[in-house]
């Protein structure tokens, strides 16, 4: 079982819009796991409670007034948070979309989206997932994304591939194995082998990599 099901998951909330992270925290406050540990209008706000709590997952709004989510992640990850970030936010462009893929957020979830969903996305981005439309994923490919002019001395085999693409879409470890076919030991090992090739140690951030250096393998 995952640390984070055996604890409550402590979360913190980043907007500037103070109705919005009530009815967020009022929302959240219903899940008996879930504990909203502070909700802040701003980035400095948001620093001094990731200096002085523990935080598992960061809800962070992309428009932050003048500044936006992009700095207080940059920031965030400067003074030391390694947590998970969902960017929670009206809209967002593709190139500003690519960026935060690059600096290793975990999934974007669109405020038009259904409120009740927002409590499974969290649980699944804690548990080690990731929560991209494929979209999402499809455009900063396309347009934004620089390809790492580095040799690449390892190839993806046709099952690590497929198993990628399914990561992409945010698929957990079991839904892949139904829809491969396979174990889902066979999927953790085959995630295992994408991991040292590239050199990350969680989704994310072989989301991440994946799209920079490996963009013609996908």
């Amino acid at each position: 079982m995952l640390e984070a099901a055996q604890r409550t998951i402590q979360i913190l909330l980043v907007d500037d819009h103070a109705l919005f992270r009530e009815g967020v925290a009022r929302l959240l406050a219903a899940e008996p796991e879930f504990e909203v540990a502070a909700d802040c209008g701003s980035i400095e706000e948001a620093l001094e409670v990731l200096k002085q709590k523990r935080i598992d997952i960061v809800l962070l709004d992309f428009y932050l007034g003048d500044r936006n989510g992009k700095e207080c992640l940059r920031l965030a990850r400067q003074h030391g948070f390694g947590g998970k970030v969902l960017l929670v936010t009206v809209g967002i462009d593709e190139g500003n979309a690519a960026g935060l893929i690059r600096a290793g957020i975990s999934g974007i979830f669109l405020k038009r989206d259904s409120p009740n969903l927002l409590a499974q996305v969290i649980r699944h981005v804690v548990g080690g997932g990731v929560w991209f439309k494929q979209e999402q994923l499809q455009t900063a490919m396309a347009d934004h994304l620089q390809v790492s002019t580095q040799p690449q001395s390892e190839r993806f085999t046709e099952r690590e591939q497929l198993v990628l693409s399914y990561v992409f879409e945010g698929f957990t470890n079991r839904r892949i194995a139904e829809r491969i076919g396979i174990s889902t030991g066979s999927v953790k090992a085959t995630l295992q082998q994408l991991f040292s090739k590239t050199g990350v140690r969680t989704r994310s951030q072989l989301v991440r990599v994946a799209l920079e250096q490996y963009k013609d393998q996908l």
